[in-house]
């Protein structure tokens, strides 16, 4: 059987599939087909997956794909076709909920642009120069109260935050009293909110969830991090309410046309930007890898409980 893979992975993720036997691996690049005859396919959540892609794949069975999104695969042609899709949901929790907490402090903190300004040899020192906000005793917004929205909100506990938070449905009692956290409405949470931070998958329903209006209700002192998805956010909205003060600030991991960033964004100081790492620890990858290894070894053994299935 043979697997194709979008991306050069750490191989020692995958050891238990070489242990198996399953040793006929193909990238996916270039004029190499020989990938086109694999019947898995282990696909990176930044690489797309379109129907042509699926349609060149004859006996493509399953993908398990490389992240908890899966907006990069074109479902409907694998739902046509009957192919399953799954994806590595557990992993990602701690890293991005560990990066969206360090992007709230370094944007509160003003790490970066003090950064910037000590390399330049443009610091100021002086008691009253360089003023940043604490986290401590503010509110934090979070919107996707999910696995990852949860590993941030006891992140904001530990830091003596108030938190609410806003989803489709409200949570169970006791995981709110579990992190001390408090059901709003989306209005109530963006104008209530010190910080305000995007948790929740991709779905066309959700497209430019935080737009003009949305930026409006916010309060001027208020920073949005989003290490979600990118076309959650309306990047020329949030641009215009950066250089206009209508927030203070904004710190992303993603954004709506990557990798492309928008070159307005880059001139600004009062946005910290990183290049989609909320996964991105070694740690991390090791653990996608063997999740990816796990829903492959369940669907060769036909325990669809023990997958995480998407399709």
């Amino acid at each position: 059987m043979k697997i194709a893979f979008t991306t050069e992975l750490p191989q020692e993720g995958f050891r238990r599939l070489v242990q198996r036997g399953l040793t006929d691996w193909a990238l996916v690049y270039g004029d190499n087909s020989t990938w086109q005859d694999a019947e898995i396919l282990v696909a990176t959540f930044d690489y797309r997956v379109p129907r042509e892609m699926i349609e060149a794949m004859p006996q493509l069975k399953l993908i398990a794909n490389f992240g908890a999104g899966f907006n990069n695969i074109d479902l409907e042609t694998c739902r046509e076709r009957g192919i399953r899709v799954t994806n590595t949901p557990q992993p990602v929790i701690e890293p991005t909920a560990e990066l969206a907490f360090a992007l709230m402090i370094d944007i509160a903190r003003r790490v970066s642009e003090f950064d910037r300004l000590v390399r330049a040899e443009e610091a100021q020192f002086g008691v009253m120069r360089n003023l940043s906000h604490s986290l401590y005793g503010k509110t934090i917004g979070i919107i996707g109260m999910g696995r990852i929205g949860q590993a941030l909100a006891r992140r904001a506990k530990a830091a003596g935050m108030r938190i609410l938070y806003h989803n489709r449905h409200q949570l169970p009692d006791e995981i709110e009293q579990k992190y001390e956290a408090q059901y709003m409405d989306f209005q109530t949470l963006l104008q209530d909110s010190d910080f305000v931070s995007l948790n929740l998958p991709y779905t066309p329903e959700v497209h430019h969830l935080i737009g003009k209006p949305e930026l409006g209700m916010m309060k001027r002192s208020a920073y949005l991090i989003n290490t979600a998805r990118g076309a959650h956010i309306d990047e020329a909205a949030l641009t215009e309410a950066l250089q206009s003060g209508i927030i203070a600030g904004a710190a992303m991991d993603v954004y709506e046309y990557e990798p492309a960033v928008s070159s307005a964004l880059l001139t600004l100081p009062n946005v910290v930007l990183s290049p989609h790492t909320g996964t991105g620890t070694w740690e991390g990858r090791i653990a996608m890898c063997e999740n990816v290894t796990d829903n492959i070894l369940a669907y060769l053994d036909n325990n669809i409980n023990l997958m995480n299935i998407v399709l």
